[in-house]
């Protein structure tokens, strides 16, 4: 039913004579390559590391990036990445986005994030939406918090506008 491929098969040894009794000496021209071609788009990508932004950095402007990025200076706009990572020197003013972000430093704005954690240096002004939170003992915070199922979906709002009651149609009758 199924025929076992001799590409698998360890192939003779130098200076030994080949004594498999079924191998023949000219082998396929259509048989795969022994040299492994150039890495395609299926196998394993590689992480690229988080991109960091050092302390004697002043960024005005909006940083956004599909990677990590590690704050430690001054952001005036905002940051939207996969991992972020706001260090104990780092200042940001405006929106925090991202799927893991780690506040160990100052944000003045909004932080929308899936996972969020508040180390014990946080400092933060204004409100938090999250889908899970954790804040160490010595964090600081002044806002409000908000548990969503999908906080990145890209509300500007925290409280989404609800839809206005209809009224039922007006008749003529009278």
């Amino acid at each position: 039913m199924f025929s076992k491929s001799r590409i698998n098969e360890p192939g003779p040894k130098a200076g030994d004579k080949e004594t498999h009794p079924d191998a023949k000496a000219d082998k396929p021209a259509s048989s795969a390559p022994a040299v492994p071609s150039a890495p395609t788009s299926a196998g394993p990508k590689v992480k690229p590391p988080a991109s960091t932004l050092s302390s004697d950095l002043v960024i005005k402007g909006d940083v956004k990036s599909t990677g990590d990025i590690m704050v430690e200076g001054t952001v005036e706009g905002d940051i939207r990445a996969h991992q972020l990572t706001i260090g104990e020197t780092a200042t940001v003013k405006g929106e925090v986005v991202g799927d893991d972000v780690v506040i160990n430093g100052r944000i003045i704005g909004r932080l929308r994030g899936l996972k969020v954690r508040l180390t014990s240096s946080a400092r933060v002004e204004g409100d938090i939406i999250h889908k899970t939170i954790a804040i160490e003992s010595g964090a600081h915070f002044e806002g409000s918090v908000q548990r969503q199922d999908d906080p990145l979906g890209g509300a500007k709002s925290p409280h989404p506008a609800a839809p206005a009651p209809q009224q039922p149609p007006k008749s003529d009758k009278g």
